[in-house]
C-alpha cells in the first residue's frame, strides 16, 4: 500500500514552493515522556466509551480518577486512524507492538505508524522527578529491530515488516560542547544503524532544557546554523525524512525552509494552550515554508479530538482561516452537547508564548476576534487551564531554572514536550 505521507513527500520534493500538500501527525508517545498520565485526561474518550479500572475507593480520591489509562487510550488512537485525517501517528515502541505488529491496526490505512527511537533525559518528565533539570543526556530505549519487528533481531529474509518502519529521533542541543558533540556522536551512531537496516526517520530539535547563553531571538538562529551544520556531512542515504522543531517565527522559518529544497521542514505544537493558539501556528507555519506539523498535547488535550483534527486539515487545506476553524470547532461542540474548555471569546485570542513573533518569550500576544455568532457566556470549565501553574522567567524573558520549583518545571517541561 502507498502511504499518504510518501505521496505527500514526493510531492512536498518535486514542487517546494508550489505544493498544497501538507503532512499532518499525531504524535501519540507521551508515555515515553510523562508516564501514568500520559494518555491525558479522561474528559474525552473514543466511542467504545470507558475501560474502568478497578480503583479501591478507600485508597483513592475521585480527583484521582482523572486520567485515561492505556486501554482507553489504544482505543482513541485506533478511532483517529480508522477517521483517516492525519498521516502519522506516533507512538511508543510498546504502543506499536500492540497496534501495529499483534493488531495490524495500519495494514490496510493510509497512515503511516512510527515511534519514538529515543528519549532523550529532557524529556524524563516523571512526577516529582529532577532529571528535566539537567542539560539533555543521549538515551535509547526502543531498539530499532523492536520497533520494526517487536524482537532484538528481525528477520530480514522476507519483504516488509510487521512492526513501524518510522522512527522520531530527537537531539536537544544546549550549546555546551561535550554536551552536544556526544549527543552528535549517538545520532551518527543511529544514522549508521538506521541506514544499514533500512530504517526511516525524522530529526527532532528542541530548544535547550536548560540555560544556554542564548538570547531569545536568536534560539532560532542557533537552531537552524545547528540542523544545517549537523545535515552538511550526512549525503541522501542517511538523512532524515524530515524535521521537527520549535517553530520561531516567520524569519526564521523562511530562512530554514528556503536554503534547501529538498529539506522538508515541520514544527512541533509544544503547550497545549487556546484553539486558536493550535490553529494560528498551523497556518502561520505552513504560509512561511513549514509542511509538517506534529500535534501532541493540542490534539490529545482537545474536547474532542477528531473534530480538532478535521479543523488542522481544513486549514492546511487552505477551506477556512484560523478564526473561522475555532468557531466551527465551538459549533461542532455545541452540537455534540461537549462543554468547551473555554469560552469561544476566551478561545479566540493568542496565549501562547510561541506566537509572540517579536522575540520576547515574556511577553504574550493577545488576538480577539470579534462579533462571535455563538453565545458569550463564560464557562466554568476552563478553571483547571486558567489557574495551572507558570515559570519564573529571566530579564531577558528566559525561564530561570534556578527559581523553579517542581510544579513549574513540571508545567514547562509539558509546555515545552508538547
Amino acid at each position: 500500500m502507498i502511504r499518504s505521507l510518501d505521496q505527500k513527500l514526493a510531492a512536498i520534493r518535486a514542487a517546494p514552493q508550489t505544493t498544497k500538500e501538507f503532512i499532518l501527525a499525531d504524535a501519540k508517545d507521551a508515555d515515553m515522556a510523562f508516564g501514568v498520565r500520559a494518555p491525558g485526561p479522561r474528559s474525552y474518550l473514543a466511542r467504545h466509551g470507558a475501560r474502568p479500572a478497578q480503583f479501591s475507593p478507600e485508597v483513592w480520591t475521585r480527583d484521582e480518577y482523572g486520567y485515561r489509562n492505556l486501554p482507553e487510550f489504544l482505543d482513541i488512537i485506533r478511532e483517529v486512524v480508522h477517521e483517516g485525517q492525519v498521516d502519522i501517528m506516533l507512538m511508543s515502541a510498546y504502543v506499536n507492538e500492540q497496534l501495529t505488529i499483534k493488531e495490524g491496526l495500519f495494514n490496510t490505512s493510509p497512515i503511516t505508524p512510527a515511534c519514538r527511537a529515543n528519549d532523550t533525559t529532557d524529556v524524563w518528565a516523571v512526577r516529582h522527578g529532577c532529571y528535566t533539570r539537567e542539560p539533555s543526556q543521549p538515551f535509547r530505549s526502543a531498539a530499532i529491530d523492536h520497533i520494526q519487528c517487536g524482537e532484538i533481531e528481525c528477520d530480514r529474509t522476507t519483504d516488509g515488516i510487521p512492526g513501524a518502519n518510522l522512527g522520531l529521533y530527537s537531539i536537544t542541543f544546549v550549546n555546551e560542547l561535550d554536551q552536544d558533540r556526544e549527543a552528535l556522536l549517538w545520532y551518527k551512531e543511529f544514522r549508521e544503524e538506521a541506514e544499514r537496516k533500512k530504517f526511516r526517520h525524522f530529526l527532532e530539535i528542541f530548544d535547550p532544557n536548560v540555560s544556554s547563553g542564548i538570547a531569545p531571538e536568536k534560539l532560532g538562529e542557533f537552531i537552524n546554523d545547528n540542523i544545517i551544520r549537523t545535515l552538511a556531512g550526512v549525503p541522501d542515504s542517511g538523512r532524515p525524512d524530515f524535521l521537527k522543531i520549535v517553530y520561531h517565527g516567520p524569519k526564521a522559518m523562511e530562512e530554514l525552509a528556503q536554503y534547501d529544497p529538498n529539506l522538508v521542514v515541520g514544527i512541533l505544537g509544544g503547550s497545549a494552550g487556546t484553539t486558536y493558539d493550535a490553529f494560528k501556528l498551523i497556518h502561520d507555519a505552513q504560509k512561511y515554508g513549514a509542511r509538517v506539523a506534529l500535534y501532541g498535547r493540542k490534539i490529545n488535550n482537545a474536547e474532542h479530538q477528531l473534530a480538532f483534527i478535521e479543523m488542522l486539515r481544513l486549514i492546511t487545506g487552505g477551506k477556512v482561516s484560523p478564526e473561522e476553524a475555532v468557531r466551527a470547532y465551538h459549533g461542532v461542540l455545541q452540537a455534540k452537547g461537549i462543554k468547551p474548555h473555554r469560552s469561544l471569546d476566551d478561545d479566540l485570542k493568542v496565549t501562547d508564548q510561541a506566537m509572540s513573533y517579536d522575540g520576547s518569550a515574556a511577553r504574550r500576544a493577545t488576538v480577539e476576534v470579534r462579533n462571535n455568532p455563538l453565545a458569550k457566556t463564560q464557562t466554568a470549565s476552563a478553571a483547571s487551564e486558567k489557574n495551572s501553574p507558570g515559570w519564573p522567567k529571566r530579564a531577558d524573558g528566559l525561564p530561570d531554572f534556578d527559581k523553579m520549583n517542581s510544579e513549574q518545571r513540571l508545567a514547562y517541561d509539558r509546555a515545552r514536550l508538547g
